[in-house]
């Protein structure tokens, strides 16, 4: 049974005591107090039997380390990449502009010090004057020439299909202005030539 005021009372009755209640109150609290420097006496022994090491320092550790490594190397690629192809863009740009043709492209780029590319702060090339005229005097055979010519034709075509209308459907034609450009067009109708 749990040390309680009833089991004072109880207690004191069975033994035939009348106990007043101040004194109830001090047993109740003296039990308490030693119950609690019991239970802290308790947990700092078990602390102490349990001391625990103290964490390694993470960054001290290899693991740490290696992946911090590791991960810097990831970064230096990806920044590596993104330059790569921001200076691959640029350069296209510039191909492009020297009328390279797009099928040759990819050639070109495979072939030419992309990477020595600067670029300025608007992912321009910094020097590209200088690189244009050395694309066009390297690069010349690439680069497409277009001439527009229109059609070849020695002698215009001999209209030998006969004539388009009849004399009677240029009789029906009630509009005269109409009926008079029909039988122009067909003077052979009509024996003229």
């Amino acid at each position: 049974m749990a040390f309680t005021r009833e089991f004072i009372r109880k207690t004191a009755k069975e033994s035939g005591v009348e106990l007043p209640k101040e004194f109830e109150d001090a047993l109740v609290q003296e039990h308490l107090s030693a119950r609690d420097a019991y239970a802290t006496g308790q947990v700092k022994t078990a602390l102490e039997e349990n001391k625990q090491d103290p964490a390694p320092a993470v960054k001290d550790t290899q693991e740490y380390k290696d992946l911090k490594k590791e991960f810097e190397d990831y970064k230096a690629e990806q920044a590596k990449k993104e330059s790569r192809t921001a200076k691959e863009t640029a350069y296209r740009a510039l191909l492009k502009a020297a009328g390279v043709s797009e099928k040759r492209m990819d050639t070109i780029l495979r072939c030419s010090d992309v990477d020595g590319v600067e670029l300025n702060e608007k992912g321009e090339i910094a020097d590209a004057k200088d690189r244009l005229k050395s694309i066009k005097d390297e690069w010349a055979d690439f680069i497409e020439t277009v001439e527009v010519r229109g059609a070849v034709t020695p002698d215009p075509p001999a209209n030998i299909s006969g004539p388009k209308t009849t004399v009677e459907e240029i009789d029906k034609i009630k509009d005269t202005e109409a009926r008079q450009n029909a039988m122009a067009q067909n003077l052979e109708l009509f024996g003229i030539k």
